[in-house]
């Protein structure tokens, strides 16, 4: 008879007490960007990270990629310890970072051209990819620009290809840093629609780190708020919201009292000197939820 699961196989992102100082030097003063980080995310689960500037959530990413490694703790995704920067995640930014010279296709395909096992199979298998980019891009909306280049696009296109070329190479998670951050606010709430379209479409792991509570709130299945620096996660909170959510959810009570409740504890961060006070008092309570 099979046996459980283990606690590593049963979790896809798993932070064991993790810390990151930036040097040696950083580390002996005990300097730290980020401390005492214990995450355990499931397979699938779309998560939020908010809270106030400067409080570490960039660095989360870079240690959720394997572009930083921890000065202590354990980092394993997917089963797997963190050695060395991740081919299974794809990830997305404020700015679409798109080239100029390339056309929006050629800007999706980036990634097959650099990441292994695609480089090496990519000039036998282009017209695939080429098929495989352009179904995205009719998934996002861009189908008719696929050989337009960026500046035929809006920053709205623009994006919606930064995502395409994000999940060209099919990852297993997708890591977004403050994506919708530099749009107007209809075109944010339809990126919000796409995205989540294509995470219940694909069932990959998101890691979201935004500024926009109502974001977080619509997209996540769980949000966590930071502290100020050294960066910890100090409230979990559930969004038990019913799915698929459409916009309309946005302006419910039930929605607006979670925002509001996580804008409290952000408050009482950015308030505070450390966590002390009615500060701790919310985050304490928050966390043990």
């Amino acid at each position: 008879m099979a046996g459980a699961p283990s606690d590593a196989a049963a979790h896809f992102v798993d932070f064991q007490d993790v810390w990151l100082a930036y040097n040696e030097e950083l580390l002996r003063e005990n300097h730290f960007a980020v401390e005492a980080i214990d995450l355990k995310v499931k397979r699938g689960e779309f998560i939020a990270i908010v809270g106030p500037s400067g409080c570490g959530k960039s660095t989360f990413m870079k240690l959720a990629t394997g572009l930083k490694m921890p000065s202590m703790g354990k980092i394993r995704i997917d089963g797997s310890p963190v050695t060395g920067p991740l081919k299974i995640s794809g990830m997305a930014f404020q700015a679409p970072s798109l080239l100029p010279w390339r056309t929006t296709v050629d800007n999706v395909l980036l990634p097959l051209e650099i990441v292994e096992p695609y480089r090496s199979n990519f000039k036998a298998k282009r017209k695939e990819y080429v098929e495989r980019a352009r179904k995205l891009l009719q998934k996002v909306g861009l189908a008719g620009y696929e050989d337009k280049f960026p500046w035929q696009l809006s920053g709205g296109m623009q994006q919606r290809a930064s995502i395409c070329r994000a999940l060209i190479h099919e990852p297993k998670m997708l890591l977004l840093d403050e994506p919708f951050g530099a749009l107007d606010a209809f075109t944010r709430e339809e990126l919000w629609c796409i995205l989540r379209d294509l995470w219940t479409e694909q069932q990959f792991n998101v890691i979201l780190v935004t500024h926009d509570l109502r974001e977080s709130v619509f997209l996540a299945d769980t949000v966590y708020v930071m502290s100020k620096s050294p960066g910890r996660f100090v409230v979990k909170r559930e969004i038990e919201l019913p799915r698929p959510r459409e916009l309309e959810l946005t302006y419910t009570k039930e929605f607006t009292d979670i925002v509001l409740e996580l804008r409290g504890h952000i408050g009482a961060i950015r308030g505070s000197a450390g966590n002390t006070g009615i500060g701790a008092a919310q985050t304490a309570a928050a966390v043990s939820h």
